[in-house]
C-alpha cells in the first residue's frame, strides 16, 4: 500500500500546534490531511486502489454515496471563556453529521445502515443513533466542501451527549492514519496521556475539495483532528514547566515517511520578547497565520528537516513559565444554556447568547433538538436582548412525534453589540413505558447541547484564498469575505430528570407475595395433606421398673 500508483497524487500532511492559553493550561492540536485524488462521486465508478486514504471509509463513501462526512467524539467540555475559542468545535458525547449525495433515494435507509458501519469502524455506540434522535437542519448544516446544496433533505445530524470516549475509540482512530501510530507525530498519541487531561476530542472529517484555484481537478480530503487540553497541575506535577515528553511521555525522532509535510507550530503571539515563558530549543522558522479573527505568530519545527532533531535525533520542546499570562480577551461569541424550574411537571430551557464586540452588532443561528419526550410549549418561546424583546428574522420548528422524531427549532437572532441575549422556552416531561428508561434512570435524561452558528466580524482582514499553502489550522473552514469568520459554538449538554417510578416496588410485591404464599398456602397445604396417627403414652419409669421385676416373678402386670 506504501508503492506510488503511477498517476497518483495522493498527499499526507500532519501538524501539531501548541497553544499556551491564560488559564496556565497547554492546548495541543493535532490535525493529519490525506487528499485522495479520485471523484468517483461524478464518475461513478469503483475504487479498487487505496494508497493513503483508508480503505474502510472509501468504501463506506463509495456504497453510501455520502458527498460529505463530519464525526466527534469528545470527553470534557471545551470552556470557552478560560481557553477562548478552538480550532475545530465539537460538542461533549459524540456527533455525528452528513450530506448524502442527491441521487439517493432512501436517506433514511442508507442513514441507518451508515450509523450501523460507523459503530463498527470506530467502536462506539453510534448504532443508539435512530429516527428518535436524527434531525434535518434547514440552515444550521451547509457544506464545508465543494457544492453549495441546499436540500436539506440529504443531510442528517445527530449526537449522542451520554457517549464515552476511551481508549478502544482512539485504537481504531489512529489505525486510519498512513504511518499508524509507528512514525511522525502519531507516535504521541499515548491513550494514557491523552485521558488524563481536562479535554479530549477526536474527530474525522471527510468532504471534496478542489486542488487548484480554477477547481479543474477536484479530490477527497480526509482530515483526522484531535484537540487535547493539559491541566497544570494533574499534567505537570505542579510546576510551570511543559515538554513533549511530559505531555505525551514521548519524544519526536522523526517525521512520518510517507507525509510531504511535517511541522510543530508553538504560538508564541503572547510572548514577542520572551518575557512570559521560554522555548527550547530556539529556531529561527516563525510564521504567521490569521486564524479566528486574529494574527497570530507561531514558531516552526520542520520535522522533514534532518538538523531538526539534533546529535540526539529526537525532538523534545521545552516551555518554561516566566511570570502570569495576564487575562484573555474575552471571546466575541459565547453561549451557554441551563434547566430552570422545580418538580417533575414542567420546566424551561434557559439558552444565554453574548456578544461581547463592543460596537458591532451580528446575527446568529441558534439550532435546538430537544428529544420527544421533554414537549415543547413553542407559544412560551421568548427571545429577549437587553431587557426588550428581540424578534428573530427566521424561524423553522418541526414540532417532534412521540417515538418517532424529536423537536427542532432552528432561528436567526440579531445580537446587539455587548449584549447577552436570553432564550427562553416552557417544557412538559412526558411520562415513559417501564421498557424506555435506562438502567440508571434516576441519574436523568440528556439533551444535546445547541449549537449557535455565526459569521463574526473580524479584527484582521483574513484570507479568501482557500487553496493557498497555509497551516492545516487556519484552513479548515472556507473564508468567503475577508471581513468575518465562521465560529460554531456549542453549549453545555442537559440533564434533565424525568418521572420515574419506584423500581423497586415489583421486587417489594414479589417478596411480599412469596412469603404470604410460603406461609399461608404452606400451612394449609401441610395440614390437607398430612397423615395423623395415635401413639400410645409410656409408662413412667417406676411402673416400668416394676412391670420389669413383676415379670421375673411372673406376677400380672401393672396397667
Amino acid at each position: 500500500c506504501c508503492q506510488r500508483h503511477p498517476g497518483s497524487v495522493d498527499q499526507f500532511q500532519e501538524e501539531l500546534v501548541i497553544r499556551p492559553l491564560h488559564s496556565g493550561d497547554i492546548y495541543a492540536s493535532f490535525q493529519f490531511r490525506t487528499l485522495w485524488d479520485t471523484d468517483f462521486l461524478q464518475e461513478r465508478q469503483k475504487v479498487s486502489h487505496y494508497r493513503l486514504f483508508p480503505k474502510s471509509l472509501g468504501q463506506v463513501l463509495s456504497k453510501f454515496s455520502v458527498r460529505e462526512l463530519h464525526i466527534s467524539f469528545t470527553q470534557g467540555f471545551w470552556r470557552t471563556m478560560q481557553w477562548g475559542q478552538p480550532f475545530i468545535p465539537s460538542p461533549p458525547g459524540a456527533e455525528l453529521w452528513v450530506w448524502f449525495h442527491d441521487t439517493v433515494s432512501d436517506v433514511d435507509g442508507n442513514w441507518k445502515e451508515l450509523t450501523n458501519v460507523l459503530s463498527g469502524i470506530f467502536c462506539a455506540s453510534l448504532n443508539f443513533i435512530d429516527l428518535t434522535n436524527t434531525v434535518q437542519p434547514s440552515a444550521s448544516f451547509k457544506p464545508l466542501g465543494l457544492g453549495n446544496a441546499t436540500d436539506h433533505r440529504f443531510l442528517r445530524y445527530a449526537t449522542l451527549p451520554r457517549e464515552i470516549v476511551c481508549t478502544e475509540n482512539l485504537t481504531p482512530w489512529k489505525k486510519l492514519l498512513p504511518c499508524g501510530s509507528k512514525a511522525g507525530l502519531s507516535v504521541l498519541l499515548k491513550s494514557e496521556k491523552l485521558f488524563h487531561s481536562s479535554f479530549h476530542s477526536q474527530a474525522v472529517h471527510i468532504r471534496p475539495v478542489c486542488q487548484d484555484e480554477q477547481c479543474t481537478s477536484k479530490a477527497w480530503e480526509l482530515r483526522q483532528t484531535l484537540n487535547v487540553v493539559f491541566d497544570l497541575y494533574t499534567s505537570g506535577q505542579g510546576k510551570k514547566e511543559w515538554s513533549l515528553f511530559k505531555m505525551f511521555s514521548r519524544t519526536l525522532t522523526e517525521a512520518c515517511p510517507l507525509a510531504t509535510s511535517s511541522k510543530v507550530y508553538v504560538d508564541i503571539t503572547d510572548n514577542p520578547e520572551g518575557e512570559l515563558f521560554e522555548l527550547s530549543p530556539a529556531t529561527p522558522l516563525l510564521s504567521q497565520a490569521v486564524v479566528l479573527g486574529d494574527r497570530r505568530t507561531y514558531s516552526v519545527f520542520d520535522l522533514t528537516r534532518a538538523e531538526m532533531f539534533g546529535q540526539l535525533r529526537s525532538l523534545n520542546l521545552l516551555l518554561r513559565w516566566k511570570g502570569d499570562s495576564g487575562d484573555m480577551l474575552r471571546p466575541l461569541l459565547h453561549a451557554e444554556r441551563y434547566v430552570a424550574g422545580f418538580g417533575l411537571q414542567t420546566g424551561e430551557i434557559h439558552t444565554v447568547i453574548y456578544n461581547n464586540h463592543p460596537y458591532r452588532a451580528f446575527p446568529v443561528l441558534l439550532m435546538d433538538s430537544v428529544p420527544w419526550y421533554l414537549q415543547l410549549y413553542i407559544h412560551t418561546l421568548t427571545v429577549t436582548s437587553k431587557s426588550r424583546d428581540n424578534k428573530p428574522s427566521y424561524i423553522h420548528y418541526q414540532p417532534a412525534k412521540d417515538r418517532h422524531r424529536p423537536h427542532l427549532l432552528e432561528m436567526l437572532i440579531q445580537l446587539p453589540p455587548h449584549s447577552m441575549t436570553e432564550v427562553t422556552v416552557q417544557f412538559e416531561r412526558a411520562l415513559l413505558k417501564w421498557t424506555e428508561y435506562t438502567p440508571d434512570p434516576n441519574h436523568g435524561f440528556y439533551v444535546g447541547s445547541s449549537v449557535v452558528s455565526a459569521l463574526v466580524p473580524s479584527m484582521v482582514a483574513m484570507n479568501t484564498n482557500f487553496t493557498q499553502d497555509q497551516p492545516l489550522f487556519s484552513s479548515f473552514v472556507p473564508v468567503k469575505e475577508e471581513s468575518s469568520y465562521f465560529v460554531r459554538v456549542y453549549t453545555e449538554p442537559l440533564l434533565v430528570n424525568l418521572p420515574t417510578p419506584d423500581f423497586s416496588m415489583p421486587y417489594n410485591v414479589i417478596c411480599l407475595t412469596c412469603t404470604v404464599v410460603a406461609v399461608g398456602y404452606g400451612s394449609f397445604y401441610n395440614l390437607l395433606t398430612r397423615t395423623f396417627q395415635v401413639d400410645e403414652p409410656s409408662l413412667p419409669l417406676a411402673k416400668r421398673l416394676a412391670n420389669l421385676i413383676r415379670r421375673i416373678r411372673g406376677v400380672p402386670l401393672l396397667a
